[in-house]
């Protein structure tokens, strides 16, 4: 059980990556054209507008800068699609289709609440700075993000 609890800061790490990499696509698609999707025209609402938002949250997620503001701004939009775009269609996300938008919206919280953990370079910048001034003990790596709230 001692590495499951010393990996949790690595494996969110890798949570907070994998969503902000999958995210980051999504705004691609939408705004290039390109992993199959369709380019949306240049400022057309929401859908263009999301896509950057997409594109440029995902990562900045991804890089661990600014996680806490661009998770949540993430999972507003995520709720705002679900409440405006599916969920008038039916009550519950499988029969909306708005499972993916649900999944997004709390990933996003979870980040936005947790904060960036692991191997982001907002960590690995209040670290450095931390060791150039000389201050006391660093924030290790291996401390526990998900009991720190």
């Amino acid at each position: 059980m001692k590495f499951i609890e010393s990996a949790r800061p690595y494996v969110f790490a890798l949570f907070r990556l994998v969503v902000g990499l999958l995210f980051t696509c999504n705004g691609a698609a939408k705004l290039f054209g390109v992993l199959g999707g369709g380019a949306l025209p240049f400022g057309s609402w929401p859908g263009w507008y999301a896509g950057v938002v997409e594109l440029v949250g995902g990562v900045l997620v991804m890089a661990g800068l600014g996680t806490r503001i661009a998770a949540l701004i993430c999972s507003g939009e995520m709720a705002y699609a679900y409440f405006v775009v599916h969920q008038p269609q039916a009550l519950w996300p499988i029969q909306n289709g708005g499972e993916l938008s649900a999944l997004y919206a709390w990933a996003f919280l979870l980040i936005a609440i947790v904060g960036p953990g692991a191997w982001a370079l907002e960590t690995v910048s209040a670290r450095t700075r931390v060791r150039d001034r000389g201050d006391a003990r660093p924030a290790e790596p291996s401390e526990n993000p998900l009991t720190t709230l």
